[in-house]
Parts: structure tokens; C-alpha cells; sequence
């Protein structure tokens, strides 16, 4: 599992660094192509322990897009 996961970390560091670069347009853009690969992931993924790692980047991503475009996501909007 840990294979998995590892590339979806740097990913998801690489959005942080974009972040504290106030390169936000690239932030953004790398974060729905991370949030595309966590989708796929959740589709084909059965372990409980695969879905509550991939439930805490849904959250952290969550909050990434909460930092960049300043508004809370809320479900079904």
C-alpha cells in the first residue's frame, strides 16, 4: 500500500510548495489532477485501510482548495 501512497504525497507536497510560492493557478491545477487520481483510487480500491488513507488526502485537499480559493466546499454545490 505504501506505493501507492508515496507518489500521491509528493504530489500533494508539491501543491503546498506551489502554495507558499504564491503560484496558486498551478496549485490549483495540480490539485484537481490530484483530486482525479484520488477518485480513480477510490473506485477500484476495496481495503478499509486504502479507503481511510484516501479519505484523509480527500480532507487535506479539501483544505487546500478552501486556502487557494477562500471558500468552504460544501457537498452537492
Amino acid at each position: 500500500m505504501n506505493t501507492k501512497f508515496e507518489s500521491l504525497k509528493a504530489s500533494v507536497q508539491e501543491i503546498i510548495d506551489l502554495i507558499a510560492a504564491e503560484n496558486n493557478r498551478e496549485a490549483n491545477n495540480k490539485l484537481l489532477d490530484v483530486s482525479e487520481v484520488l477518485d480513480e483510487m477510490l473506485d477500484f480500491t476495496e481495503e478499509d485501510e486504502e479507503l481511510r488513507e484516501i479519505s484523509r488526502y480527500q480532507v487535506l485537499l479539501n483544505q487546500l482548495h478552501v486556502k487557494l480559493n477562500g471558500e468552504e466546499q460544501v457537498d452537492g454545490e
